[in-house]
């Protein structure tokens, strides 16, 4: 059950919503990043201008490029694609949760290499667009994390669910095993629109037989030294405890050699 507080990491964006099925209260920005999907707590939503989305965005995006560069181990691919909240925006290089899961992954002996997907600001709608160049990864595991930004700018439920279930049909269409995570909204976006946007994730998870981790900062938002100042975004140590959620999702799909 996802916890009572908004989902902080979702308000990054700080565009304007609708409060149940109206339009949702237009959220103050705030410089941190885009708000993100996967559950991120809830909590007064406060984001980034658009300069510093797009800053956040072109970083992420060639951070994205140099991973595609790497040359290829062997190892199968796990990889992380999602908002700025995969893409651990206002953390060090290595402090990324797709990092400490490629950490935890090594130390328990599973042979994987994490790719992080992660693109700040990146709606659902980017994610559709994204999926030729996550595909061309040939991934075996993909742990898909968007819907922050479309809600905070209050686009139609209908729509990002669809996308939703295109990026994960897409996906297992190619013989990739997905997990979703979920995330929610600031609570001035109405009960009627927060309920309809939660219920989205558990819908499409079912649709698609895929396994669903509700909140993505579970245990992070609202710990003392997890969260940065925004209370969008995991700090270092706040990561850490999300790769150890996301572990527990994608642990049933692991193999070793």
């Amino acid at each position: 059950m996802v916890p009572s507080l908004a989902i902080v990491a979702v308000a990054a964006l700080g565009l304007v919503g609708c409060h149940g099925s109206a339009a949702p209260a237009p959220v103050q920005s705030n410089g941190a990043g885009v708000a993100e999907s996967p559950a991120a707590p809830r909590g007064p939503a406060r984001s980034g201008d658009d300069s510093s989305v797009e800053d956040a965005a072109s970083s992420d995006e060639q951070r994205a490029q140099d991973e595609l560069a790497k040359k290829n181990d062997g190892r199968p691919v796990l990889v992380c694609f999602g908002d700025s909240l995969t893409a651990g925006l206002g953390t060090g290089a290595g402090q990324s949760y797709p990092d400490y899961l490629q950490k935890d992954l090594d130390a328990l002996g599973y042979q994987y290499r994490v790719v992080n997907e992660g693109i700040s600001g990146n709606t659902t709608k980017d994610g559709v667009m994204r999926l030729p160049e996550i595909l061309r990864l040939h991934p075996q595991i993909a742990v898909v994390e968007f819907g922050g930004n479309d809600g905070l700018r209050g686009l139609p439920i209908e729509t990002t669910q669809a996308n939703l279930d295109e990026i994960v049909g897409r996906l297992k269409a190619a013989g990739v095993k997905v997990v979703l995570a979920g995330i929610t909204l600031p609570p001035d976006y109405g009960e009627d629109y927060i309920g309809r946007f939660d219920a989205m994730y558990t819908a499409t998870a079912k649709k698609n037989g895929v396994s669903m981790l509700p909140f993505l900062l579970e245990h992070v938002y609202g710990v003392p030294g997890m969260m940065q100042r925004d209370q969008t975004h995991a700090t270092a140590k706040g990561n850490e405890v999300v790769a150890r959620n996301v572990l527990g999702l994608v642990r049933p799909l692991l193999r070793k050699k």
